[in-house]
């Protein structure tokens, strides 16, 4: 793996200040993501975000993936109420009991897209029309909470038994999983998703 850049060596959106969040924010958040086991992770991870920062579920990351079984959803689907327990236990993630049960549902929800429209991917990214938006952000501050895709696609999802799905949770998530290119005009990784978003475009 390449050495990332020092901080002081290059502009970077705000928000990455520490070792863990410039790495997140330099190797993924934003790269366009077409893999579904990869898009369950993220939505989970974004929902078990609510209340929190991003640096807290950063730091629990791991402990996600070990808990979960890789956020594989078909093995997730068979947790029974002593399973949920245990994970109450786990002090290596969030435990909120409607969290930790959220996961459960949406893992039955997300196996549910996959056989209707064949891939989660293929049903996430038609709120975007299956193209990364971009857009010229000059200062954090003109970075939305919300949009109308993050509305569209939270309705949806509700609609589908999700949980935690609210608009500013699906915005997050399409944030981090390039389905729109928030990083700063400024930042260093502007330029490279532009180019990475169009080459990740769907006809």
């Amino acid at each position: 793996m390449p050495k990332l850049p020092p901080a002081a060596e290059v502009s970077r959106c705000s928000w990455a200040k520490n070792e863990l969040s410039i790495a997140y924010h330099d190797e993924e958040w934003g790269v366009p993501v077409h893999d579904d086991r990869l898009l369950f992770e993220f939505l989970i991870l974004e929902g078990a975000q609510a209340g929190l920062s991003w640096d807290t579920i950063l730091k629990k990351r791991d402990h996600y993936r070990e808990a979960f079984d890789g956020f594989d959803a078909h093995r997730i689907v068979k947790y029974d109420a002593d399973r949920e327990a245990s994970l109450m236990q786990n002090p290596g993630i969030v435990r909120n009991r409607l969290k930790i049960a959220s996961v459960v549902l949406n893992a039955r929800a997300f196996l549910a897209v996959q056989d209707e429209f064949g891939s989660f991917d293929q049903y996430i990214w038609s709120f975007v029309d299956g193209t990364t938006k971009q857009n010229s952000r000059r200062s954090i501050g003109e970075v939305p909470a919300l949009t109308a895709e993050s509305d569209a696609m939270s309705k949806s999802l509700k609609k589908r038994g999700f949980k935690f799905v609210g608009t500013t949770i699906c915005y997050a998530f399409m944030q981090a999983t390039g389905m729109v290119n928030d990083h700063l005009v400024t930042c260093f990784r502007y330029s490279e998703l532009t180019t990475k978003g169009r080459s990740n475009s769907r006809s």
